[in-house]
Protein backbone atom coordinates (compact mmCIF):
# COMPACT_ATOMS: atom_id res chain seq x y z
CA UNK A 1 0.00 0.00 0.00
CA UNK A 2 0.86 3.57 -0.83
CA UNK A 3 1.36 5.91 2.79
CA UNK A 4 0.19 8.86 1.08
CA UNK A 5 -3.03 9.47 1.14
CA UNK A 6 -4.53 9.66 -2.44
CA UNK A 7 -6.15 12.84 -4.49
CA UNK A 8 -8.08 12.95 -7.59
CA UNK A 9 -5.26 14.28 -9.61
CA UNK A 10 -2.83 12.25 -9.24
CA UNK A 11 -5.43 8.52 -9.65
CA UNK A 12 -5.57 7.28 -12.96
CA UNK A 13 -6.25 3.58 -14.42
CA UNK A 14 -3.65 1.42 -15.59
CA UNK A 15 -4.22 -0.87 -18.79
CA UNK A 16 -3.23 -4.66 -18.78
CA UNK A 17 0.01 -3.43 -20.16
CA UNK A 18 0.84 -1.47 -17.41
CA UNK A 19 0.39 1.96 -19.39
CA UNK A 20 -1.64 4.71 -17.70
CA UNK A 21 -5.05 5.12 -19.53
CA UNK A 22 -8.17 7.35 -18.46
CA UNK A 23 -8.09 9.19 -15.28
CA UNK A 24 -10.38 7.63 -12.86
CA UNK A 25 -11.02 10.57 -9.72
CA UNK A 26 -13.40 8.57 -7.56
CA UNK A 27 -14.32 12.07 -6.33
CA UNK A 28 -17.55 11.09 -4.66
CA UNK A 29 -15.73 8.19 -2.80
CA UNK A 30 -12.37 10.47 -1.53
CA UNK A 31 -14.92 13.07 -0.54
CA UNK A 32 -16.95 10.45 2.09
CA UNK A 33 -14.11 8.67 3.01
CA UNK A 34 -12.28 12.09 3.65
CA UNK A 35 -15.42 13.31 5.66
CA UNK A 36 -15.72 9.96 7.54
CA UNK A 37 -11.46 10.64 8.24
CA UNK A 38 -10.86 7.43 6.33
CA UNK A 39 -7.67 7.84 4.55
CA UNK A 40 -7.40 6.04 1.29
CA UNK A 41 -4.27 5.29 -0.85
CA UNK A 42 -4.07 5.62 -4.34
CA UNK A 43 -3.89 1.23 -4.37
CA UNK A 44 -6.39 1.42 -2.31
CA UNK A 45 -9.06 3.34 -4.79
CA UNK A 46 -7.32 0.93 -7.36
CA UNK A 47 -8.70 -1.58 -5.77
CA UNK A 48 -12.03 0.29 -5.17
CA UNK A 49 -12.14 1.15 -9.09
CA UNK A 50 -11.87 -2.40 -10.11
CA UNK A 51 -14.34 -3.61 -7.56
CA UNK A 52 -16.81 -0.69 -9.51
CA UNK A 53 -16.09 -2.75 -12.75
CA UNK A 54 -16.41 -6.01 -11.99
CA UNK A 55 -19.58 -5.20 -10.25
CA UNK A 56 -21.25 -2.82 -13.07
CA UNK A 57 -20.18 -5.32 -15.82
CA UNK A 58 -21.58 -8.65 -13.84
CA UNK A 59 -24.30 -7.17 -12.09
CA UNK A 60 -27.49 -8.43 -14.32
CA UNK A 61 -25.54 -11.81 -15.12
CA UNK A 62 -25.10 -12.84 -11.06
CA UNK A 63 -28.06 -10.48 -9.92
CA UNK A 64 -25.42 -8.04 -8.06
CA UNK A 65 -27.22 -4.24 -8.03
CA UNK A 66 -30.28 -2.77 -9.40
CA UNK A 67 -27.74 0.57 -9.32
CA UNK A 68 -25.90 1.05 -12.33
CA UNK A 69 -24.61 5.21 -12.09
CA UNK A 70 -20.96 5.82 -10.42
CA UNK A 71 -21.72 8.06 -7.79
CA UNK A 72 -25.00 6.17 -6.45
CA UNK A 73 -22.77 3.15 -5.96
CA UNK A 74 -19.90 4.88 -4.70
CA UNK A 75 -22.18 6.57 -2.12
CA UNK A 76 -24.39 3.83 -1.54
CA UNK A 77 -22.04 0.40 -1.34
CA UNK A 78 -18.84 2.00 -1.15
CA UNK A 79 -19.43 4.93 1.30
CA UNK A 80 -22.37 2.92 3.52
CA UNK A 81 -19.69 -0.02 3.82
CA UNK A 82 -17.05 2.25 5.21
CA UNK A 83 -19.44 4.78 7.30
CA UNK A 84 -20.21 1.23 8.78
CA UNK A 85 -16.69 0.96 9.61
CA UNK A 86 -16.49 4.09 10.75
CA UNK A 87 -18.85 3.63 13.34
CA UNK A 88 -17.55 0.12 14.42
CA UNK A 89 -13.98 1.45 15.23
CA UNK A 90 -15.41 4.52 17.62
CA UNK A 91 -17.56 1.88 19.16
CA UNK A 92 -14.49 -0.49 19.89
CA UNK A 93 -11.57 -1.97 18.21
CA UNK A 94 -12.72 -4.44 15.78
CA UNK A 95 -12.79 -8.11 16.70
CA UNK A 96 -11.26 -10.17 13.98
CA UNK A 97 -12.14 -12.30 12.06
CA UNK A 98 -14.87 -10.78 10.50
CA UNK A 99 -17.67 -13.11 8.76
CA UNK A 100 -19.85 -11.29 5.91
CA UNK A 101 -23.65 -13.39 6.05
CA UNK A 102 -25.44 -13.43 3.22
CA UNK A 103 -22.90 -11.42 1.38
CA UNK A 104 -24.12 -10.64 -1.88
CA UNK A 105 -21.83 -8.54 -4.10
CA UNK A 106 -19.55 -8.12 -1.03
CA UNK A 107 -20.56 -5.38 1.11
CA UNK A 108 -20.38 -4.16 3.88
CA UNK A 109 -17.11 -6.86 4.63
CA UNK A 110 -15.15 -6.74 1.13
CA UNK A 111 -14.92 -2.46 1.18
CA UNK A 112 -13.93 -2.88 4.78
CA UNK A 113 -11.47 -5.28 3.86
CA UNK A 114 -9.81 -3.22 1.29
CA UNK A 115 -9.99 -0.07 3.67
CA UNK A 116 -8.54 -2.29 6.64
CA UNK A 117 -6.11 -5.07 5.11
CA UNK A 118 -5.57 -6.55 8.04
CA UNK A 119 -8.93 -7.67 8.67
CA UNK A 120 -9.54 -11.32 8.39
CA UNK A 121 -12.91 -11.93 6.64
CA UNK A 122 -15.18 -14.72 5.35
CA UNK A 123 -17.89 -13.76 2.98
CA UNK A 124 -20.58 -16.34 3.18
CA UNK A 125 -23.06 -16.13 0.52
CA UNK A 126 -25.28 -19.00 -0.29
CA UNK A 127 -26.32 -18.18 -4.19
CA UNK A 128 -23.76 -19.83 -6.17
CA UNK A 129 -23.01 -17.55 -9.37
CA UNK A 130 -23.03 -14.39 -6.44
CA UNK A 131 -20.48 -16.69 -4.06
CA UNK A 132 -18.39 -17.51 -7.85
CA UNK A 133 -18.56 -13.32 -8.68
CA UNK A 134 -16.83 -12.91 -5.09
CA UNK A 135 -14.37 -15.33 -5.86
CA UNK A 136 -13.37 -13.91 -9.07
CA UNK A 137 -13.07 -10.12 -7.54
CA UNK A 138 -11.38 -10.94 -4.64
CA UNK A 139 -8.19 -13.20 -6.99
CA UNK A 140 -8.61 -9.79 -8.70
CA UNK A 141 -8.11 -7.99 -6.01
CA UNK A 142 -5.18 -9.91 -4.93
CA UNK A 143 -6.58 -9.97 -1.74
CA UNK A 144 -5.44 -11.98 1.46
CA UNK A 145 -7.11 -13.56 4.64
CA UNK A 146 -10.29 -13.76 2.65
CA UNK A 147 -12.10 -16.55 2.43
CA UNK A 148 -15.59 -17.12 0.50
CA UNK A 149 -18.16 -20.02 1.40
CA UNK A 150 -20.96 -20.67 -0.81
CA UNK A 151 -23.17 -22.15 1.66
CA UNK A 152 -26.78 -21.14 3.81
CA UNK A 153 -26.35 -19.09 7.27
CA UNK A 154 -28.36 -21.88 8.93
CA UNK A 155 -25.96 -25.16 7.57
CA UNK A 156 -22.44 -23.27 8.04
CA UNK A 157 -23.52 -22.45 11.55
CA UNK A 158 -23.74 -25.84 12.18
CA UNK A 159 -20.59 -26.28 11.08
CA UNK A 160 -17.65 -26.48 13.30
CA UNK A 161 -15.36 -25.11 11.02
CA UNK A 162 -17.24 -21.99 11.58
CA UNK A 163 -19.44 -22.20 14.86
CA UNK A 164 -18.06 -19.75 17.08
CA UNK A 165 -15.25 -18.93 15.50
CA UNK A 166 -15.31 -14.85 14.58
CA UNK A 167 -15.31 -11.90 16.21
CA UNK A 168 -17.68 -9.67 14.08
CA UNK A 169 -20.61 -10.66 11.77
CA UNK A 170 -22.35 -8.29 9.43
CA UNK A 171 -25.11 -8.60 7.58
CA UNK A 172 -26.37 -6.04 5.73
CA UNK A 173 -30.44 -6.40 4.41
CA UNK A 174 -30.45 -9.93 4.90
CA UNK A 175 -33.62 -10.51 7.59
CA UNK A 176 -35.37 -8.88 9.91
CA UNK A 177 -33.59 -8.56 13.36
CA UNK A 178 -35.25 -11.44 15.09
CA UNK A 179 -34.58 -13.69 12.23
CA UNK A 180 -31.00 -12.47 11.60
CA UNK A 181 -29.83 -12.86 15.50
CA UNK A 182 -30.84 -16.71 14.98
CA UNK A 183 -28.49 -16.83 12.05
CA UNK A 184 -25.75 -14.99 13.29
CA UNK A 185 -25.35 -15.32 16.90
CA UNK A 186 -24.31 -19.03 15.88
CA UNK A 187 -20.66 -17.73 14.95
CA UNK A 188 -19.88 -15.32 17.32
CA UNK A 189 -17.91 -16.32 19.96
CA UNK A 190 -19.31 -15.09 23.16
CA UNK A 191 -18.24 -11.21 23.45
CA UNK A 192 -18.09 -11.21 19.33
CA UNK A 193 -20.92 -8.48 17.89
CA UNK A 194 -23.44 -8.17 15.41
CA UNK A 195 -23.51 -4.94 13.09
CA UNK A 196 -26.42 -4.92 11.27
CA UNK A 197 -27.65 -1.72 9.54
CA UNK A 198 -31.33 -1.32 9.64
CA UNK A 199 -33.96 1.14 8.02
CA UNK A 200 -36.75 2.79 9.00
CA UNK A 201 -38.25 -0.11 10.83
CA UNK A 202 -35.12 -0.72 13.53
CA UNK A 203 -37.25 -0.02 16.63
CA UNK A 204 -40.01 -2.38 16.01
CA UNK A 205 -37.66 -5.10 15.07
CA UNK A 206 -35.34 -4.63 18.57
CA UNK A 207 -38.99 -5.08 20.03
CA UNK A 208 -39.46 -7.87 18.07
CA UNK A 209 -36.10 -9.43 18.75
CA UNK A 210 -36.26 -9.92 22.60
CA UNK A 211 -37.17 -13.57 22.65
CA UNK A 212 -34.62 -14.24 19.80
CA UNK A 213 -32.04 -12.51 21.86
CA UNK A 214 -32.47 -14.09 24.86
CA UNK A 215 -33.27 -17.65 23.51
CA UNK A 216 -30.07 -17.10 21.39
CA UNK A 217 -27.20 -15.76 23.79
CA UNK A 218 -27.36 -12.33 22.38
CA UNK A 219 -28.35 -8.77 24.16
CA UNK A 220 -28.51 -5.33 22.64
CA UNK A 221 -25.13 -3.19 23.06
CA UNK A 222 -25.69 -0.38 20.90
CA UNK A 223 -27.95 1.67 18.50
CA UNK A 224 -27.21 4.78 16.81
CA UNK A 225 -27.73 6.45 13.44
CA UNK A 226 -25.57 5.98 10.76
CA UNK A 227 -23.52 9.03 10.27
CA UNK A 228 -23.72 9.51 6.08
CA UNK A 229 -21.84 12.69 4.72
CA UNK A 230 -24.41 13.37 2.23
CA UNK A 231 -28.46 13.46 2.40
CA UNK A 232 -30.92 11.11 2.45
CA UNK A 233 -31.95 8.31 4.43
CA UNK A 234 -30.08 7.45 7.32
CA UNK A 235 -29.90 3.57 8.14
CA UNK A 236 -29.63 2.91 12.17
CA UNK A 237 -27.00 0.91 13.21
CA UNK A 238 -27.32 -1.68 15.34
CA UNK A 239 -25.09 -3.77 17.46
CA UNK A 240 -26.03 -6.81 19.32
CA UNK A 241 -23.39 -8.43 21.86
CA UNK A 242 -23.43 -12.09 22.27
CA UNK A 243 -22.80 -12.69 26.20
CA UNK A 244 -23.68 -16.48 26.04
CA UNK A 245 -23.08 -19.32 24.58
CA UNK A 246 -25.52 -20.33 21.55
CA UNK A 247 -27.63 -23.34 22.08
CA UNK A 248 -27.15 -26.49 20.00
CA UNK A 249 -30.48 -26.42 18.48
CA UNK A 250 -29.93 -23.03 17.09
CA UNK A 251 -29.96 -22.12 13.98
CA UNK A 252 -33.06 -24.43 12.66
CA UNK A 253 -32.77 -26.20 9.79
CA UNK A 254 -32.64 -24.45 6.57
CA UNK A 255 -35.74 -21.98 6.02
CA UNK A 256 -37.03 -22.31 9.40
CA UNK A 257 -35.89 -19.02 11.18
CA UNK A 258 -37.93 -17.07 8.50
CA UNK A 259 -40.93 -19.38 8.25
CA UNK A 260 -41.17 -19.51 12.10
CA UNK A 261 -39.12 -16.61 13.83
CA UNK A 262 -38.42 -17.20 17.33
Amino acid sequence: MVDRPASPSDFVSIRQDGSPAVALPMDTLLEVAKRLKIQLSQDQLQSFEIYYERLVSERTSAGLTALTDRESIERRHFGESLALLCALESFEPIRSPAIDIGSGAGFPGLPMKIARPNLSLTLLEANGKKADFLRRLVESLNLSEVSVVTARAEEAGRDQAYRGRFGLALARALAPLRVLVELSLPFLGVGGLLATPKGGAAMREIKEAASALAACGGEIAHVEPLKLPWLGPTPTLVLVRKNGETPDRYPRRAGIPSKRPL
